[in-house]
């Protein structure tokens, strides 16, 4: 029965879906706003967010259509994300929002941008902007990092205090007026470094990882610095109690564990996180985080070892004659079905089958840029710096991968130069890999960070209802 049209003004956004499965079913994708930064390169120009058309019957396709230029230099634009999404719906949420704003946080400034998809989605515009003096005042912290859209409000991580060091923590955002509210934290305990954050909405937990506090990170990194400055535990809160309750050290000899992806499935407490460098032999590796018998446990599941070799070695790697793999971002599909792993310093991506997540099967593989394989994309184009963001479609089907870790680092890793692009990965559903050889963005000087799909994808919602 069509409902009368007083109804009408309260019809929920139709990107919003109670559930993953529901949400795998939703439309491909048209848009991708994509972070692109200035900061680090030698070009004194304000970072911008991008505008590609990834629909493959535009006239316009794998082309950047808009740049959103902001309004300051050396902002460092890294993670951003949505100011409402499928989370609006769960009990405690307000599904009277829509997926309209993205919230852009300058990693290096702590200047929150807010931009307007909705008038003009090819053309978004900033309609506000928070200054970081304000950020510092009412919540004390800096370098804000993750953005996520929570039932009740937005919520940013930091690295740290207003100077430089820790903790580091999270910061709410009001729903309405986007201004800050302090400190989510209520009691922290001994966690002091901090990155990455997720939920777990009906089981009311948050979980948290750790890098290190801007001091440390923010002029590139010194070997000296892993085996004490750098995280190696993941923290579990009470999520309404905004309390930690347990911590797990994911190996003592990793260092950097960075990004969270809890299954999407909100039954299941459980998620992938990866540690980006071993002491011991340079491998990076993938743990699971598990609930089992009334307490929260790590196991590794995945580990990817160093490549020996002698040529073409930045300085920072000389002394150890061997590309670390440096994971530096993983991505689940909204399924649970498939772990996407960037190899930022060998040049791969990988896919790997976790139907089951504690025995994940290598799937796919495909070779993109990279210190070790040097691969250039197979139209020809040639590839600087190596897979890094990954972003996958709401339907499994599509992968979009970008170039640029952090202004410093990369710098370090890739002194040749490095500039940004933007590729797209075909996944089969049962398994497999390919590049798409019709679709290569390049964004010239600017650095590419971060991809939001409009209307969602893979990390930007989080659901209560399986």
């Amino acid at each position: 029965m069509e409902l009368p049209s007083v109804f009408a003004p309260f019809k929920r956004d139709p990107t919003f879906y109670p559930s993953p499965k529901m949400a795998m079913k939703s439309p491909p994708e048209d848009l991708a706003y994509v972070a692109c930064l200035y900061t680090g390169t030698g070009i004194n120009r304000p970072d911008f967010i991008a505008v590609v058309d990834v629909k493959p019957e535009s006239e316009t396709y794998s082309k950047v259509i808009h740049k959103v230029e902001l309004s300051y230099v050396n902002d460092e634009l890294h993670h951003f994300g949505w100011n409402a999404c499928s989370s609006a719906l769960c009990p405690n949420g307000r599904p009277n929002f829509e997926r309209r704003f993205l919230v852009v946080p300058g990693l290096r400034s702590s200047r929150i941008y807010i931009v307007d998809t909705k008038l003009n989605p090819r053309q978004p515009n900033i309609v506000k902007t928070i200054e970081p003096e304000e950020v510092k005042k009412v919540t004390g912290y800096s370098r804000l990092h993750t953005v996520h859209c929570g039932p009740d409000g937005i919520y940013i991580s930091a690295f740290g205090n207003e100077n430089g060091e820790g903790p580091g923590g999270i910061l709410m955002l009001d729903h309405y007026s986007f201004e800050p509210l302090g400190k989510w934290e209520i009691d922290r305990s001994d966690q002091y470094l901090a990155y990455d954050f997720w939920w777990n909405l009906p089981n009311e937990v948050m979980v948290t990882s750790e890098w290190a506090v801007p001091n440390t990170i923010e002029n590139g990194l010194r070997l000296e610095h892993l085996k004490d400055r750098y995280g190696n535990r993941i923290h579990f809160w009470d999520l309404r109690r905004r309390k930690k309750v347990s911590s797990v050290t994911l190996g003592e000899e990793n260092r950097m564990a960075l990004e969270l992806r809890p299954l999407h499935d909100p039954t299941k407490l459980m998620g992938f996180i990866n540690m980006v460098v071993s002491l011991k032999d340079l491998s990076s590796s993938i743990w699971l985080w598990y609930y089992e018998d009334g307490k929260w446990n790590g196991e590794k599941v995945i580990e990817i070892p160093a490549e020996p070799t002698e040529g073409g070695l930045p300085e920072i790697l000389k002394p150890f004659k061997a590309v670390p793999p440096l994971v530096t971002d993983i991505d689940l599909s909204l399924d649970d079905k498939f772990l996407y792993v960037s190899l930022w310093g060998i040049g791969e991506i990988r896919q790997y089958d976790v139907s089951n997540p504690f025995k994940p099967v290598l799937t796919g593989k495909v070779k993109l840029g990279g210190i070790f394989h040097r691969a250039d994309h197979p139209s020809d184009h040639k590839l600087t710096g190596a897979p890094q963001m990954i972003e996958i479609s709401r339907d499994g089907k599509r992968v979009y991968v970008t170039n640029s870790l952090y202004s410093t680092w990369d710098n370090q890793f890739y002194p040749e130069g490095l500039k940004g692009w933007m590729v797209k990965l075909n996944a089969n559903p049962d398994g497999g890999l390919d590049v798409d050889k019709e679709f290569f963005v390049d964004f010239g000087e600017a650095r590419s960070h971060q991809v939001r799909l409009r209307g969602g994808d893979a990390s930007s919602d989080s659901y209560c209802y399986p």
